[in-house]
């Protein structure tokens, strides 16, 4: 018999838990590549705790329990769990470690899944717990797997070949570097486990993982050049075969654990933040001698070749048509009262599928009316869908998987036939301004992100208000649409990422917002491309931004006395473009509206 509610799924995990001698276990949502968005199969926190959100976890005790999230989904969470069976924690006011350590007691064996956690993680909460003179305990196999009857199955579909005309550059070619670097350091392998690594490296894609166009396998990556790939063998076609080579050994998937017990001996690399505590416990039991260095992939990975960088900018100027079109008749529909979030949400997506190279969504699009876009994460469903209502501020977030590019994009908009209120322009023109001065931001080599996010938040800090989120990811290159190791964000606070340079080549969003619990939120987003900045008499290599975002942002909300001329002068130059890129992708009255939407602003 299936369970059907959280609270008998939450009592039969505790049954399980007892019967293997454990108090407590820590759920976390993840996979065994660490990935950001899962597999259905993998949905574990969502299955015991009803919470949608990508990014969080529960721990279970035998007489309480707790998920703990970040100020992303402080909203969220509360209208998905039941605060009756799960506390609501905020991360990283307090941690999974600290509240295992108040609320367990002295000896308690804590439960976790090996494949589902990072080794930095493990240490942490194990040096935390033991001054409880508790601990953690991995299991063989995962308890909620044990009690999830109708749990599903990881994915089987085929492997797909990136080609090189849209890759840029070869696997062999990508694996010779990866050569190189292992015989620079006087390594033997690296272990690749991250979705997206495996992907580039291998120039193949998949669609195993909603949203990410990644195939669920493991490399082991050799000093030879050559490599190894674990994948289920219903995955492999022969089209997978010719493309890798003799150079690429194709193994079962269960064949990972024993070949990485056979590199006894040898010195590997695993990347600590992108590898979980199973494959650091079998190449260590087994003798090798492990060398902690992040993923050889990843910085390469960041720095898009030219190939990558022309069909990002083909990606965008396809995806602003449709975003254009939808933005449109958004106009004339939203002021009629009769659209609602998931309407709205299935009318951008039919718009880009009109699209032959769109091959999915870049995540869920959050399509926030009112209040909810005060909650920065949101995720519509059935349950929270509302009415998008005249006279009040609607909010879309949204990208596309092309072929050629990752999109991701967010829109803030007006929805009429009234004027939007003077503290609604006031915060909406705030925002512009850092996205502005973000945008045009010229800085040395050298300057990592943290450097750079205050010039997003600067005029919001004016007002006295601020946003709880970063300014500023990485994107990938029809791969993932959360890439690092760049980012933009406050650099205290123990966010990830913002210590790496940025470097030419590297792909990120410029999105900062406000947000207004319970009334309103703003964001507006483009993503941007480090390049070379040529200035006469520099001293030095210098950087800035080249735009690829490309659509109209929302004029309605724009008070023009709070904007320098700099900043109109960079709204009408942005506008100019976008309808240079746009128009011959349009007719009709879409175009009308899109020309109209991109005239000069008018000054107050």
């Amino acid at each position: 018999m299936l369970m059907q509610t959280h609270e008998a799924r939450l009592s039969a995990l505790r049954e399980e838990l007892a019967r293997r001698g454990l108090d407590g276990f820590v759920v976390p949502i993840s996979d065994e590549h660490l990935s950001e968005y899962v597999g259905a199969y993998a949905q574990r926190m969502a299955w015991l705790t009803g919470f949608g959100g990508s990014a969080g976890t529960a721990a279970v005790l035998g007489h309480k329990a707790a998920i703990f999230i970040d100020g992303r989904y402080t909203l969220q969470v509360r209208e998905q769990v039941d605060g009756q069976l799960f506390e609501y924690q905020s991360v990283p006011a307090t941690s999974v470690a600290e509240w295992l350590a108040e609320n367990a007691q002295a000896g308690a064996k804590i439960g976790f899944d090996p494949w589902l956690h990072g080794k930095p993680w493990v240490d942490a909460t194990n040096r935390i717990l033991r001054e409880k003179g508790a601990a953690l305990e991995p299991v063989e196999s995962n308890p909620i797997d044990a009690i999830w009857a109708d749990r599903p199955q990881p994915s089987l579909a085929p492997a797909l070949v990136h080609p090189a005309d849209l890759a840029g550059k070869s696997s062999e070619a990508k694996r010779s570097e990866v050569a190189e670097w292992l015989t620079a350091k006087g390594l033997d392998a690296a272990v690749i486990s991250a979705l997206d690594g495996v992907a580039w490296l291998l120039n193949i894609r998949g669609s195993d993982v909603d949203r990410t166009p990644v195939a669920l396998s493991f490399v082991l990556a050799h000093a030879d050049g050559t490599a190894e790939l674990f994948i289920a063998e219903e995955k492999v076609t022969p089209q997978l075969r010719a493309h890798l080579g003799n150079a690429v050994t194709i193994r079962p998937r269960e064949d990972f654990v024993p070949q990485l017990k056979a590199l006894a001996g040898k010195k590997v690399a695993v990347d600590p933040e992108r590898a979980v505590e199973a494959i650091f416990g079998e190449l260590q039991g087994a003798g090798a001698s492990v060398i902690e260095l992040t993923d050889p992939t990843v910085l390469a990975k960041a720095q898009k070749n030219p190939v990558e960088q022309a069909g990002q900018r083909a990606a965008q100027a396809r995806d602003g048509a449709a975003i254009a079109r939808f933005l449109h008749w958004l106009s004339i529909e939203g002021p009629k009262g009769g659209l609602d979030e998931l309407s709205a949400a299935a009318k951008l997506r039919e718009l880009r599928d009109e699209s032959p190279l769109l091959r999915d969504l870049s995540f869920d699009t959050i399509s926030a009316a009112g209040p909810h876009a005060a909650s920065p994460h949101y995720r519509v469903d059935e349950q929270s869908n509302i009415g998008i209502a005249p006279n009040s501020i609607y909010l879309v977030d949204s990208g596309g998987q092309y072929l050629d590019g990752t999109t991701d994009i967010t829109r803030t908009v007006w929805i009429g036939p009234d004027e939007p209120t003077a503290e609604h322009k006031d915060r909406f023109t705030r925002v512009l301004k850092g996205h502005i001065a973000l945008a045009q931001a010229v800085f040395p080599r050298g300057t990592v992100g943290g450097q750079l996010d205050v010039l997003a938040r600067a005029a919001l800090w004016q007002a006295g208000v601020d946003y709880a989120h970063g300014t500023g990811h990485g994107v990938g290159s029809f791969l993932s649409v959360h890439e690092g190791p760049q980012r933009i964000a406050k650099p205290s606070g123990g966010q990830a990422g913002t210590g790496q340079e940025l470097l030419p080549g590297m792909i990120l969003s410029n999105e900062p917002g406000y947000y207004k619990a319970g009334e309103f939120g703003i964001r507006i987003e483009n993503l941007v491309l480090v390049e070379p900045r040529a200035i006469a008499g520099a001293e030095g290599d210098y950087f800035g931004f080249e735009n690829l975002t490309w659509a109209p942002i929302d004029r309605t909300l724009v008070d023009t006395a709070l904007m320098t001329r700099s900043e109109l002068k960079w709204w009408d130059d942005y506008h100019a473009r976008t309808l240079a890129i746009l128009a011959p992708q349009l007719d009709g009255a879409a175009l009308g509206w899109l020309e109209q939407a991109c005239a000069p602003l008018e000054r107050n």
